[in-house]
C-alpha cells in the first residue's frame, strides 16, 4: 500500500462516532484519575483495559492511550493547587505550579501547564509518525553499556534541582539511591536491606515513596501547624495564560518537548526524568533563572512539555519493535494481544491500516486533550477552596486508598507513612526532594545495567566506553559536571548576587 492508501484506510478505521466517544471518554478519565492525588496514569489504564475487550482493536487501543494522555496532564492540576503530584510525571511541575498559585496565578499556572502539555503532546505524536522507524532502530543499539552511561547521565541533572545547596542535594540522591537498593539482587538473588522481611524483598513500591514524599509531608505541615497553612493555597484567581506567556516559553515548550521524545522512545527512563531533565535545562538556559522555584511560569512550561513530550514517543518501540516504552505501553500492550496483534515490525506489514488509524487517532486526542482539560481546570479548582478539617483527611484517605490498591497491600500503605515522616523531615531541613525521587528511580536501572555490562565483559570497565553512544554520553556528563562545578564557584564568590532557589519541599 502506498502512503495515501494506508492513510485512507487509517482514516476509514477512526472515522466513526465510537472511536471519538472512546477517545473522549479516555482523555476524561485520564485527567480525573490523574487529578486525584493517590491515583496515577499507570493505575487508570490498568483499571479500563478490562472494559476494551469488546472493543473494536483500533477503539480499545485508543481509550487507553487517551487515558494514557490524559493521565499525565491531570497530575499537574493537583501539584499546583495543592503541592500534591497527581502522577509521578507532575513532581517537576510543583516547584513553579505551587508558589504561583499561592500568588493567586493557579488559573495562569493551570493554563500554561495546559497549553504546554498539547503542544508537547502533538509534537510527540508527530515525531511517532515521522521518525518513528529512525528512532526505533537508534534505541535498537542501546545495551547495557550505552544505559548506563545514559543513566549516569541523567543522574548529573540531579545537581539542577538542587537548590541552592549541591551538598544537600547530592546528600538526597545519596538517600535515594540507598533506598533503591532495598529487595533482591536480581544478580546473585541476595537480599539487601530486608531485615527478613518477606514483604521488602520485592522493593520499596515506588507509588507508596512517591506519596509519602510528597503528599504526607504536606498533611504532616498541615496538622502540625493548622493556622500557618490557611489561605496559602489560592482558587484560580483572574489571571490567565496569556499569549505573552506561551511566546516567552515557546523555546523551553519545544526544547522539553524533544527531550520527551528522546528520553520517552528509549525502553525504561519514563516521564519524571524527562520532565526534571526539561525542567533542569530550562532553568540553565533562562534569562530568569532567579525565579524558578519561586512562581516562574516557564518552569511550568518546561516540566510539563518534558513529561507530556514522553506518551506519544514510548509508542515507537512498542509499534516498531514490539518492546514497550515504559509501564503505561507495557499494560498496553496486552490490548494488542487481547486482538490478536502482535506489536513489532510486521505490523507495519500486515496492519498498516490499524498503525496510521491510531497516528489518526492520537493527533485527535491532542486537540481533545486541550477541551477536555480547559473543562477539568474549571472543575477542578474548587479543590483549592476546600477546607483544611477536609483536605487533610480527603488527601490522607485518597492517599492511602491509591496506595493499598496497586498490590492490595497495607505493608506499602506502612512504608508510605513512613516516607512521609522521611519527607518530612527533609522538608524541616530544608533538604529537596526532587534529587532524591530522580535517583529512587534510576538507582536500580543504574545499577542493573553497569553489572549487566561487567557480566558480558568479564569484568572489564572497558565495555563502558565502547562506540559511539557511550562516547556521546560521557562527554555529555563530563560537560554537565564541569559547567554544574563552575556554577557553584560563581555563586560562592564574595560580592556576587546569590539568587536564592526555593526548593519544592520547602513549606
Amino acid at each position: 500500500m502506498s502512503f495515501i492508501d494506508s492513510l485512507l484506510a487509517g482514516l476509514s478505521l477512526v472515522s466513526n462516532f465510537e472511536v471519538f466517544l472512546a477517545l473522549a471518554v479516555g482523555v476524561t478519565i485520564g485527567v480525573v484519575a490523574g487529578a486525584i492525588p493517590g491515583m496515577s496514569a499507570t493505575m487508570a489504564v490498568a483499571l479500563t483495559l478490562p472494559f476494551t475487550f469488546t472493543l473494536q482493536p483500533v477503539t480499545g487501543i485508543l481509550l487507553l492511550l487517551g487515558v494514557y494522555k490524559g493521565g499525565i496532564f491531570g497530575g499537574s492540576i493537583p501539584a499546583i493547587l495543592i503541592k500534591t503530584p497527581g502522577t509521578p510525571a507532575s513532581s517537576a511541575t510543583v516547584m513553579d505550579g505551587h508558589p504561583m498559585a499561592e500568588r493567586g496565578e493557579a488559573g495562569r499556572a493551570l493554563g500554561m501547564a495546559l497549553w504546554a502539555s498539547c503542544t508537547a503532546d502533538l509534537v510527540s505524536n508527530l515525531s511517532l509518525i515521522l521518525f518513528a522507524g529512525w528512532l526505533a532502530s537508534f534505541a535498537l543499539n542501546f545495551g547495557p553499556p550505552e544505559f548506563f552511561t545514559l543513566i549516569l547521565f541523567s543522574l548529573t541533572i540531579i545537581a539542577g534541582v538542587s537548590g541552592n545547596s549541591l551538598l544537600r542535594g547530592a546528600l538526597s540522591a545519596l538517600l535515594g539511591l540507598l533506598f533503591a537498593t532495598v529487595g533482591l539482587d536480581l544478580i546473585y538473588g541476595t537480599n539487601r536491606f530486608t531485615f527478613g522481611d518477606p514483604n521488602m524483598m520485592g522493593g520499596l513500591n515506588f507509588i507508596a515513596v512517591l506519596i509519602g514524599l510528597f503528599a504526607i509531608p504536606e498533611v504532616l505541615a498541615m496538622a502540625w501547624h493548622p493556622t500557618g497553612h490557611l489561605g496559602k493555597t489560592r482558587s484560580l484567581g483572574k489571571n490567565k495564560v496569556t499569549f505573552a506567556d506561551y511566546k516567552k516559553s515557546f523555546r523551553s515548550i519545544i526544547r522539553g518537548s524533544f527531550i520527551g521524545v528522546f528520553l520517552g522512545s528509549i525502553p525504561g527512563i519514563g516521564a519524571a526524568p524527562a520532565a526534571f531533565l526539561s525542567y533542569s535545562e530550562a532553568r540553565r538556559k533562562s534569562k530568569n533563572k532567579e525565579n524558578f522555584g519561586k512562581g516562574e511560569v516557564e518552569g511550568v512550561a518546561a516540566a510539563e512539555a518534558g513529561n507530556n513530550g514522553v506518551a506519544g514517543a514510548t509508542l515507537i518501540p512498542l509499534l516498531a519493535l514490539g518492546v514497550p516504552g515504559d509501564v503505561i505501553t507495557a499494560i498496553i500492550i496486552g490490548a494488542f494481544m487481547v486482538h490478536g496483534l502482535q506489536p513489532g515490525p510486521m505490523m507495519f506489514v500486515l496492519n498498516v491500516d490499524l498503525i496510521y488509524g491510531l497516528f489518526i487517532g492520537l493527533i485527535v486526542s491532542s486537540v481533545l486533550l486541550l477541551f477536555i482539560g480547559s473543562a477539568a481546570i474549571r472543575g477542578f479548582k474548587y479543590v483549592a477552596d476546600i477546607p483544611r478539617r477536609i483536605l487533610i483527611p480527603t488527601v490522607l484517605i485518597l492517599s492511602i486508598y491509591g496506595v493499598f490498591a496497586v498490590n492490595n497491600n497495607v505493608f506499602d500503605v506502612g512504608v508510605m507513612l513512613v516516607m512521609g515522616w522521611v519527607g518530612y523531615l527533609m522538608m524541616r531541613l530544608d533538604i529537596p526532594a526532587p534529587p532524591f525521587l530522580i535517583a529512587f528511580i534510576l538507582g536500580p536501572l543504574l545499577e542493573d545495567n553497569f553489572r549487566q555490562a561487567m557480566l558480558m565483559s568479564g569484568g572489564n570497565p572497558a565495555i563502558l566506553v565502547r562506540g559511539p553512544i557511550t562516547w556521546f554520553f560521557w562527554s555529555l556528563t563530563a560537560i554537565t559536571v564541569f559547567a554544574i562545578l563552575k556554577s557553584g564557584m560563581t555563586k560562592t564568590k564574595p560580592g556576587l548576587n546569590q539568587p536564592e532557589f526555593v526548593s519544592q519541599n520547602e513549606g
